[in-house]
């Protein structure tokens, strides 16, 4: 154990140190107005407008000879018409919707951590955002097959790339904090309940967009801190949830705040104040493998159950 502490704490110097990957060049695209309502129509037109959006983004891709972006959006042409945000320039965002979301009365919005770009949406099976939303959708189907709930993969923000001095400061995570704040606004101004559910680095947005944010749940896991000392000082009334496994790497990385780095206190430890769920021995990207007590868990967490959550 020693051993492992040292070893990350040398990853975290090495990181510091280290420099920002290269993203994919801008394509000339207009970014997407908000929506106006979430309704049946205005929905239909957003997945039409980001459909075309991505078949002109594709084809500039080609004619600029940038194989890596025409791979990366090669496999969101076909969901196209799940797409509610889409932008290819620089990294690339993607907001993509599992389930009817102006039908749903409840919906789980999955927030993603570092490396996770257009590149990475849905090539790493569950530990992507498509992939952990697929399978968080055919766990609640399980559970509970008549719910009226819709899953978001959110890569609403510019994620910090894991070897960067940006993934240990919030600067990455104030901006995503403030956009993740717009839309879940968005989602629970006509009743709808929400759960937020935040992945390593994205737990810190979610610990940055909390305050005041009329969400039922925040579930952190592989959670590097919240950049909040404490459950109580999220200033939310949701019920915040923490979980790690036993073979995520994170739990040997210092839970500090020290000139400027870090997150402060561990979100699994009993000083937070978190509601702990069980993750069995996942990984840092196995929380949505199939089979797992942690996807179940989420499952729960999603589906606002708390008395399904083991813990």
């Amino acid at each position: 154990m020693k051993h492992r502490r040292l070893a990350a704490i040398a990853a975290v110097v090495a990181i510091v140190g280290a420099t920002t990957a290269a993203t994919l060049p801008p394509v000339p695209i207009d970014r997407p107005q908000p929506l106006p309502a979430l309704t049946a129509q205005a929905l239909a037109a957003r997945y039409t407008a980001n459909a075309h959006r991505i078949a002109l983004a594709t084809s500039a891709a080609k004619k600029a000879g940038d194989t890596s972006l025409v791979r990366a959006l090669a496999g969101l042409r076909g969901r196209a018409h799940r797409l509610i945000d889409f932008d290819p320039n620089n990294q690339g965002l993607a907001v993509e919707v599992v389930g009817d979301l102006d039908t749903a009365t409840r919906v789980a919005i999955l927030v993603p951590g570092s490396d996770t770009s257009l590149a990475t949406f849905d090539s790493r099976g569950t530990a992507s955002p498509d992939g952990a939303a697929a399978a968080l959708a055919a766990q609640v189907r399980q559970l509970d097959p008549g719910v009226r709930l819709a899953i978001i993969a959110w890569l609403g923000y510019p994620t910090p790339d894991t070897l960067s001095p940006g993934v240990l400061t919030s600067g990455d995570a104030r901006r995503g904090a403030m956009a993740l704040r717009s839309f879940t606004s968005q989602l629970t101004r006509d009743g709808r309940q929400v759960a937020l559910l935040c992945h390593s680095y994205g737990s810190v947005v979610c610990g940055l967009a909390a305050p005041h944010l009329p969400v039922t749940d925040i579930a952190v896991f592989g959670s590097p801190g919240m950049d909040a000392s404490s459950a109580r000082s999220l200033d939310s009334r949701a019920r915040v949830w923490a979980g790690r496994g036993t073979g995520d790497w994170i739990g040997d990385v210092p839970h500090i705040r020290l000139l400027g780095l870090g997150f402060g206190q561990d979100p699994t430890a009993p000083a937070f104040g978190a509601r702990i769920f069980d993750c069995g021995d996942a990984g840092h990207s196995d929380y949505f493998r199939p089979g797992g007590i942690a996807l179940r868990n989420l499952a729960y967490i999603a589906l606002g159950e708390p008395s399904g959550v083991t813990r």
